[in-house]
């Protein structure tokens, strides 16, 4: 597994399809702010539960020049039906054989109702404008995820 990221490390790079098949490359938003966040499975009630708490700030989090992208291992169809039965406003990208996932220490050991599994890592990592990583947020919890990140940015 790779070492988890810090506040400054350069983000890794990646290039994945949406929800749509359309190609988004984080080095595209330079520039922009960027919330990245890795959750397990598309259409589970935890991921549910974060994922529409993105959305339903999302024009907060927009309007102080934040952009999110949600990645998961899920394949595009499967995004496709949690973005839509969600009415989620911002890209799901998938990243299936978890390369993206790794290069952000997302995917590794985990404490899963007391036992130990393997497999994504909760986690939320905030890029700024210039590609760093300005917060790394790891085994975060879904509720409640949103409003406490929003505190942390001091968008409250």
């Amino acid at each position: 597994m790779t070492d988890r990221l810090t506040a400054g490390d350069t983000a890794p790079d990646f290039t994945l399809p949406d929800q749509d098949g359309v190609q988004h490359r984080l080095a595209d938003l330079r520039g922009r702010k960027v919330i990245v966040y890795f959750y397990p499975a598309a259409s589970t009630p935890g991921c549910t539960t974060e994922a529409c708490d993105f959305r339903d700030n999302m024009s907060s989090l927009q309007a102080a020049g934040y952009e999110v992208l949600g990645i998961s291992k899920d394949e595009p169809a499967k995004l496709k039906t949690f973005q839509h039965e969600q009415a989620l406003t911002f890209p799901l990208l998938s990243d299936p054989d978890l390369t993206v996932h790794q290069a952000y220490a997302a995917w590794g050991e985990k404490n899963n109702y007391g036992k130990i599994v393997t497999g994504t890592i909760r986690s939320t990592i905030v890029v700024d404008e210039d590609g760093a990583v300005q917060l790394p947020l790891y085994n975060v919890k879904a509720t409640g995820h949103v409003a406490s990140l929003r505190k942390k940015l001091g968008l409250v």
